[in-house]
């Protein structure tokens, strides 16, 4: 990586609301960035089982008895988890472009 290169905080924070990690990537910890993308794919994979879970049960396609239930369930903690990662890769892109 190159020493004179001046790392912005505004624009890590930034690239990270625009996309998970790449404010990571930004600031050159490449392992950590991947991991974010790693768990924010994988929160919006949940978030996405869960609407199709609801929209199953809203088509009467009911497959089991408690499918509404973890449909909401599922699309909940897909939500929580988004958002968490999210601020969470804003506020630390942010806060290790200021220290660099």
């Amino acid at each position: 990586m190159d020493e004179d290169r001046i790392n912005r905080p505004g624009l890590a924070a930034v690239l990270s609301f625009v996309f998970n990690g790449l404010g990571q990537i930004y600031n050159g910890q490449i392992i950590k960035g991947l991991v974010i993308i790693f768990f924010s794919t994988l929160s919006m994979l949940v978030l996405l089982t869960g609407a199709i879970f609801i929209g199953f049960w809203m088509l009467d396609k009911i497959v089991f008895v408690n499918q509404l239930s973890i449909g909401i369930a599922l699309f909940t903690a897909g939500l929580v988890f988004i958002c968490v990662t999210g601020i969470y890769s804003i506020f630390d892109a942010y806060k290790v472009a200021l220290k660099k």
